[in-house]
């Protein structure tokens, strides 16, 4: 068995291709991004963990406002999470803010505050993984370590001609043998940020430029007509439906909200209260529009209850917002009271006032909502 991996990871060796790549991302790749030209493993590290799932020209307003309030990895490790939410607030997948702020802590704990060299270290740190710890490593100290994410992904798949799913246990080890074979011996940094570019400007998804592509006369995917076809995509399945009721309470120019446990859907950011949670669809083939979100007025006199005495109701205009692996649909209840009520010992909740909605770490429909919300009083 060891022998035929080793034949494997032979067979994929073409120094061919890392020598097209780097000549092409030295005239034609990315340069000048915010956080390249650097050796410091803060600003690459978290210029990484931004970028993942997310596109550039998203992360870069972020990033930099991002190192404006925390230009280190000591501020970043000392400062309360709740901070470190809010600056994150809109860039979504939130599990990567946490594991940003626990893994600032690890390093300054256990490193001194200087992140190791080593991939196999760094990939044992919260939120970073065996890609980014490849990417780290490989930008902020040269060392030779193979990336795989979704544009190198498709990139392999389409020049390589992968036939399978790359989310495939098997072929994604395949793939990886396939990354560590093709690793230049010198020029790191051009070969890995190439392959980041090329996925990223000229080998997208969808509409790939094959025009200008260095790899066209050896790409199998454009030789075949099957750009459109490869990478090979996931076997599509029916998107689940869930559903919400939301409070917006408001009282003397403040809204009522509380902070969501710190796992899960939007963990450690404040929302608006909700009467059960996320749930399913009593149909899930039932019509998106069947009001299944109506709440009685009973649940909702309890609801409000611990918070004051209800004045008045308003049903909102129902939101919906799609997460990787369902779409919920918001009914907001605008609830306005006619007294408040003392909150002793319910620290989960807080009266944030209005006008400091933008600053407040919260998830991006909910900000949307409450910020139109604001506009419109």
């Amino acid at each position: 068995m060891k022998l035929a991996v080793e034949f494997a990871q032979e067979d994929f060796h073409d120094p061919a291709f890392s020598a097209t790549l780097m000549a092409w991302q030295k005239q034609h790749g990315r340069h000048t991004l915010p956080w390249q030209n650097t050796r410091d493993a803060y600003l690459i590290w978290l210029s990484e963990i931004m970028l993942q799932q997310t596109q550039v020209s998203a992360v870069i307003g972020y990033y930099q406002r991002f190192l404006t309030r925390f230009p280190d990895l000591a501020s970043l490790a000392a400062a309360p999470v709740e901070d470190v939410m809010a600056q994150w607030s809109g860039l979504g997948y939130y599990t990567r803010a946490r594991n940003l702020h626990k893994c600032a802590q690890r390093v300054v704990a256990e490193y001194g505050g200087v992140f190791p060299s080593d991939p196999v270290l760094l990939a044992d740190l919260p939120g970073i993984g065996r890609s980014t710890a490849a990417a780290i490593a490989a930008f902020s100290s040269g060392r030779r370590a193979a990336i795989m994410d979704g544009n190198v992904k498709r990139v392999l798949a389409r020049v390589y001609g992968v036939n399978t799913y790359p989310g495939e246990r098997k072929t994604e080890d395949m793939m990886w043998r396939r990354a560590e074979a093709l690793l230049p011996e010198q020029g790191i940094e051009s070969y890995t940020q190439g392959l980041m570019d090329m996925g990223a400007t000229l080998c997208t998804r969808s509409k790939p430029d094959c025009a200008r592509c260095p790899m066209q006369p050896r790409c199998v995917a454009y030789n075949t007509g099957r750009t459109a076809e490869l990478p090979v995509r996931k076997p599509k399945k029916a998107s689940p439906e869930k559903h919400a009721v939301m409070l917006l309470i408001i009282d003397s120019g403040a809204v009522l909200l509380e902070q969501r446990p710190p796992t899960g859907i939007w963990g450690g950011l404040l929302s608006l209260p909700e009467l059960a949670g996320h749930v399913a669809a009593p149909d899930e083939d039932s019509d998106e529009s069947k009001d299944v979100n109506a709440a009685a007025d009973d649940e909702l006199l309890r609801a409000v209850e611990p918070f004051g005495t209800m004045e008045s109701y308003e049903r909102l205009n129902t939101v919906t917002h799609v997460f990787t692996h369902y779409k919920l649909h918001i009914a907001p209840y605008r609830i306005t009271l006619a007294q408040r009520r003392m909150m002793a010992a319910q620290a989960a909740y807080v009266w944030l006032p209005l006008a400091q909605l933008s600053e407040a770490a919260l998830p991006a429909p909910i900000k949307k909502l409450l910020l139109e919300l604001a506009g419109s009083n």
